[in-house]
């Protein structure tokens, strides 16, 4: 049996009507607290609690997981530091795993309201363009995306992660300093299948037990990682919560070929704690030397027709 997994690869494009502000490593975290204000005062009871409080017992997961995971993250960390001009274009990402039509046009609608609430430190009216769905490889589609985790066709000894924003990673009940590869493969295993659980067809059906005692021989051969502190103030509770984690490379060492699939899941589903706020946004360059685009680099967005 081959599993997949399948979500909504969601781009919304926007023009300022006044000067909007990202504050630098904080984009997403300003997209999601102005999304979950509105959303609020827009969306049906039961689709803002399952988007934004979710908040369920599920029972434990093979890692513990003892919440519901938000069905939805946002990927914008291209936006950190950047003032958008007035009538000056921008685009973010929400890859969604909840594909029911109502969630969809819901998050629409909270987004159409920026236009009267503005979004950043200042407040800075933005209007909603359009938006588009697309597929893995950038391109406009009506499809949702698919990942599969049938294991690599040729033998993969080396893989080299790079983890382009900040990724924090429990093992043992207390923070990793290092992402070592159980842990890390544990955590990317357990969210998908309860993601996959609570919002698409059901669990994954793998051998959790035998994955795990085979990715706990991969090694770290090689790790360049660098500590971000990052923290959010709730506008509903006025809490301040720690955001932050690690960025950089790691490299390892071993028979990785039915571990690379889900590796390169992490890009789409995220990894670690506060993934809907576009932490844990995991890349795969192979081999070591291989480069592979940052994504904070560019500033706009490729054409493409409307949802």
């Amino acid at each position: 049996m081959v599993n997949t997994f399948e979500f909504a690869r969601c781009r919304f494009h926007f023009r300022a009507v006044d000067a909007v502000h990202f504050p630098q490593g904080k984009s997403s975290n300003t997209l999601r607290g102005a999304f979950g204000m509105l959303l609020r005062e827009s969306a049906p009871a039961d689709v803002y609690a399952r988007l934004f409080e979710p908040g369920v017992p599920v029972g434990r997961s093979p890692g513990g997981l003892a919440d519901w995971p938000r069905p939805y993250l946002f990927r914008a960390a291209h936006l950190d530091g950047l003032t958008v001009s007035a009538s000056g274009r921008f685009y973010f990402d929400v890859h969604l795993f909840d594909l029911r039509e109502s969630v969809l046009e819901s998050i629409r609608t909270a987004f159409e309201g920026w236009a009267e609430t503005g979004v950043g430190p200042r407040r800075g009216r933005v209007r909603l363009e359009r938006a588009e769905q697309l597929g893995l490889d950038d391109r406009s589609t009506s499809e949702f995306c698919r990942l599969d985790f049938e294991a690599a066709p040729e033998p993969v000894e080396h893989v080299c992660l790079r983890f382009l924003t900040p990724t924090e990673l429990k093992a043992g009940g207390v923070v990793a300093e290092r992402p070592e590869f159980a842990a890390l493969f544990g955590r990317l295993r357990d969210r998908i299948s309860t993601l996959r659980a609570l919002y698409g067809p059901g669990p994954l059906e793998i051998d959790f037990r035998g994955m795990g005692e085979r990715a706990a021989a991969i090694r770290i051969s090689h790790c360049d990682l660098e500590r971000q502190s990052v923290a959010r103030k709730s506008g509903r509770t006025g809490q301040v919560h720690p955001l932050g984690g690690f960025t950089g490379t790691a490299d390892y060492a071993g028979d990785l070929r039915e571990f690379l699939p889900w590796l390169r899941a992490a890009r789409w589903v995220g990894v670690g704690r506060h993934t809907a706020w576009g932490n844990g946004d995991v890349r795969v360059v192979i081999p070591r030397e291989a480069s592979e685009p940052d994504p904070r680099a560019s500033r706009g967005g490729p054409e493409a027709s409307s949802l």
